[in-house]
Order: C-alpha cells, then sequence, then structure tokens
C-alpha cells in the first residue's frame, strides 16, 4: 500500500537534503589532499566525534530494523548492544593509543606493523566485503519510507538514494562525512523520541499499557537463558555481541578514523564514553517503539500490516498516524539514520582501498593528487556496489533485516578481531603463525557460512545457530595461530609499542596525560 505524499513532508525531507548539500559543498573546499580526504585536520572536538560515531554506526537498521525485531519477536537481539559498555572500557584503555601512535589513517595498517602484508591485505579485502554488505542492507531499510512518501518504485527509490550520497559523499570526504554525521545524529535523537512520543500517546493506557501488554505477551524477554549453541538464546546473542563490538571498537575503520581525527587522545577517550552513554539508551528506545507497536496495532487493529514486511510497520504508522510535516521529520531522521552510515561506510572502504591497497601494492609512488583522485573514484565505485546490493536485498525472504545483519556480521565476520585480539595481548604470535592459521580458518568460515545460508545438506552442518560463526571461526584461528607459534623460537622482532605489553613507559605516561 502506497500512501499519498503529503507537501509539508515534502518539505521536510527536502530541506534535509538541501543541508546535506550544501554541509558537502562547504567542505568539499576543505579536501585538497588525501590526508583531509580520510581524516579530516585530526582536530575535531570530543562532543562531535561522539556525535558523529553514533551517527556511524546508528544506522536505519536502527531506526527501522530495531523496532521490526521487537515487533514480530522480543527484545533478545537488543543483547548484542548491551555488550557495548563492556567493551568501551577495553577500547578507552587499551585500542585507541595504539591507532593513534604514527599518525595512522587505517586500521589495518596496524596490522602491517603487527604481523605484516598478509594479515593486511585479508583484514582490509574483508573489511570492505564486509561493509559493502553492510551498506546495502542499510540503503535497502532506507527505501521504504521513501516508497511510502513519493509512491514510487523501490527499485526507482533505491537508485535515488545511492544517487544522492554520491552528490555530496563524492566530493567532500571526511569533512563532509564528519560534519553532517553532527547534524545527522540530532535529528536522529527528535525523530526516535517523536516515534515514542506518539505510538503511546495514541494508545489509551499509554506508556502503562505497552509494558502491561508487552510483558502479557513477553516482548521485553532477552530470550531463554538455557545455554545452546544450536538456538538463539541470550547467551548467544551475547557472545555474538562481544565479539562484534570488539571487531568494531578494535579493527572497525569507520570507527578507527574517528579516533584519529579527534583533536588528542583525550578527545578520542571522551568521545567514545559519550557515544557509549547515549548509544545504549538509543538502541533501547527503538526496541521499546518496536514493542509499542505491536500493543497499538492489538488495540487498534489495522487489516494492511498483515501485507507489510516487519521493517516497513514503523513507517506505516508513521504516515497514518503522526500530523504532516512532523512525519516529513521523521522520514528526515530515517534519511539522516541511514546516510550517516552510508556516507562514512564508502569513506571508509575508499580510506582503506587507497591507503592499504592502491599506495603500498597496486599503484605506489604516485602523487598526492593522484590519491586523491583514486579516493573519489573509490567513493563512487562503493556507492554502485551498495545500490546493486540494495537492489538485491529488496527480493530476499527474511524475518527482518536486522535478523539479517546479524547473521551477515557473524557469517562474514571473518577472522578480524582475533587478529587484533592476538596482535594487542600475545606478543608470542608472530606473522608467519597469524598467516598460516588464516587459511584453515578461513576455509572453516566458509564451511560455516554456506551451512547458514543453507547452501549444504543437513547432514553436513554441525548445528550451531549462525550467531556463532565468527565467535567459533575467531576461537579456532586465534588458538591454531597460538599454537603454531609455540613451536617457533623467540620473535627477533622488536614489538615495542605493538602489544600491551610493549607500550614504551614514556609513551604510555603521554597517553594518560593528553
Amino acid at each position: 500500500m502506497i500512501i499519498t505524499s503529503r507537501p509539508l513532508d515534502i518539505v521536510a525531507v527536502a530541506s534535509y537534503l538541501v543541508a546535506m548539500i550544501v554541509i558537502g559543498l562547504y567542505c568539499s573546499r576543505r579536501s585538497k589532499n588525501s590526508e583531509n580526504y580520510f581524516v579530516g585536520r585530526r582536530s575535531f572536538p570530543g562532543w562531535a566525534v561522539a556525535l558523529s560515531m553514533l551517527a556511524t554506526i546508528v544506522s536505519s537498521a536502527t531506526f527501522l530494523a530495531l523496532p521490526a525485531a521487537a515487533y514480530v519477536l522480543d527484545w533478545r537481539q537488543l543483547t548484542v548492544n548491551l555488550m557495548v559498555p563492556l567493551v568501551t572500557v577495553l577500547a578507552i584503555v587499551v585500542f585507541i593509543p595504539f591507532f593513534r601512535r604514527a599518525g595512522r589513517t587505517s586500521a589495518f595498517e596496524y596490522l602491517m606493523d603487527r604481523f605484516g602484508p598478509g594479515a593486511r591485505l585479508y583484514g582490509a579485502v574483508s573489511f570492505i566485503m564486509l561493509q559493502q554488505i553492510r551498506l546495502a542492507m542499510i540503503l535497502f531499510l532506507v527505501a521504504l519510507p521513501m516508497e511510502f512518501l513519493t509512491g514510487a518504485p523501490l527499485d526507482a527509490v533505491i537508485v535515488g538514494c545511492g544517487f544522492f550520497v554520491a552528490l555530496y559523499a563524492i566530493v567532500g570526504g571526511m569533512e563532509t562525512v564528519f560534519w553532517a554525521g553532527v547534524v545527522q545524529a540530532v535529528i536522529m535523537l527528535v525523530g526516535g523520541v517523536l516515534c515514542l512520543g506518539f505510538v503511546t500517546a495514541e494508545l489509551p493506557g499509554g506508556l502503562a499499557q505497552v509494558i502491561r501488554v508487552g510483558g502479557a505477551h513477553h516482548k521485553f524477554s532477552l530470550g531463554s537463558f538455557a545455554w545452546s549453541p544450536h538456538e538463539r538464546t541470550f547467551y548467544t546473542v551475547a557472545i555474538l555481541g562481544i565479539v562484534n563490538w570488539l571487531t568494531v571498537f578494535a579493527g572497525e575503520q569507520t570507527m578507527v578514523q574517528r579516533y584519529v581525527s579527534a583533536g588528542s587522545l583525550r578527545e578520542a577517550r571522551k568521545a567514545t564514553a559519550i557515544f557509549a552513554a547515549i548509544a545504549v539508551p538509543m538502541w533501547t528506545m527503538f526496541f521499546f517503539i518496536g514493542t509499542a507497536l505491536f500493543v497499538f496495532y492489538r488495540e487498534f487493529p489495522d487489516p494492511t500490516i498483515a501485507k507489510l514486511q516487519p521493517d516497513q510497520v514503523l513507517p506505516y504508522f508513521v504516515f497514518a498516524h503522526i500530523p504532516p510535516g512532523l512525519a516529513g521529520i521523521v522520514v528526515a531522521a530515517v534519511l539522516a539514520a541511514a546516510m550517516s552510515s552510508l556516507d562514512s561506510g564508502v569513506n571508509s572502504i575508499a580510506t582503506v582501498t587507497i591507503v592499504d591497497l592502491v599506495r603500498p601494492y597496486l599503484a605506489p609512488g604516485r602523487s598526492d593528487r593522484f590519491y586523491l583522485n583514486a579516493a573519489r573514484v573509490a567513493t563512487a565505485a562503493a556507492i554502485l556496489a551498495m545500490t546493486l546490493g540494495a537492489l538485491l536485498f529488496s527480493r530476499l525472504e527474511k524475518e527482518s533485516m536486522n535478523d539479517v545483519s546479524l547473521t551477515v556480521a557473524s557469517v562474514f565476520g571473518g577472522c578480524l578481531m582475533g587478529l587484533y585480539m592476538l596482535g594487542f595481548f600475545v606478543p608470542r604470535v608472530e606473522g608467519k603463525s597469524v598467516n598460516i592459521a588464516l587459511v584453515p580458518a578461513v576455509a572453516f568460515n566458509l564451511y560455516l557460512g554456506l551451512g547458514a545460508v543453507g547452501a549444504l545438506p543437513n547432514s553436513w552442518k554441525l548445528g550451531l545457530h549462525s550467531y556463532w560463526t565468527t565467535a567459533v571461526v575467531n576461537g579456532f584461528f586465534m588458538a591454531l595461530a597460538y599454537g603454531l607459534s609455540l613451536g617457533r623460537k623467540s620473535l627477533p622482532r622488536d614489538l615495542t609499542g605493538l602489544t600491551v605489553w610493549t607500550l614504551p613507559a614514556k609513551q604510555a605516561e603521554l597517553h594518560k596525560g593528553q
């Protein structure tokens, strides 16, 4: 069902889009070299970095898929995000200092210093593949409310949204991505509060009714607390969350670019703490919106709901029950949530492509102007790939896109978390052991991934839930790499500054004081 477009909603959305174009054009004047294109001027304040982190991590998967997950099931998928505070502490104490050393730009430059070119190439290529899949899912999700708003076919909306991201992301680089993200984070928070306010205000019993009815139908459940690797229990989702956020904070390029873009170590640490303090309540709010929608449509049945995908329920409510103009602000918030992740994602892909592939291997020794132009071409290619991927996702059968997102992150997460954990904490493991261990670990990941997507006969599968894939693969990889290192003599390499045990005392003191 398509809801007729309303002029005030069009005005609200158009105002947001124009603001993004203006930011892009203004910031493009600052992107005169590849360094600025990738990390700005490395001088952003902590509060702004925190909002940029929020805008990057909190995507349309938050705005649409989290309510959909709560609407069709319960809150068990929130458990992934409840692990953030635990990992944030480790990031502040351990991860951020490593990436701010020696003016690093890419997360995978650390892997090069620690393990050599093999680990760096594996990390860079894995990141690009996983990020492209994530961006395609986000673009698909943001196209759903735009389909309602414009009345255009979903495919046309996907292509149009991808083209718009290209208009401002290609020219402006990190400066555009950063300041656009600050604006987008504020719009997202306003849009989420509007949704929650309207859905609860229209219920006769308000918040109390949501809590009472939702509780009676177990909608606030975090899942079974039984231990089972074959089901989506609390512990399964919690372990997935720990592995997922360790990967994000320790080696996710979009996060690392924000660490190194902050004005100082102190500002980077402050930004990360602020991000965690805002993000967890925000994720919880969106799960609560999904539960409130479940209660609302039990109180006021609507036959149209049965015809919609779960990810379309919130957009339908917005246009059916929120007044014109305010509904447009919510749609702008969904766009902001998506575009903040899309522009950050394509910029990070371009950064990794140039810093980790083109500059050291494919085209070394070229001018900075060459690398700046190559970065813009890489950004355009990433946008094209995510658009084609979103068209594919629009044709898949799925419970909700949040479930798809978690499954993809688990199946295609590879060994990145294991690489960084070994690098930071296990000095004994060196490059040769890592490179040898990667081969069977990637093969094992492929085997589990094929089983998760139903490409293998049941008799060939281990029976693990797909959420376990990354945890099992990383555990297998780390154990194998460590075992191989035991057969080698003590390391001749100087690991000064590359592990938590070999950080120079003077440097450690400097980190404390910045």
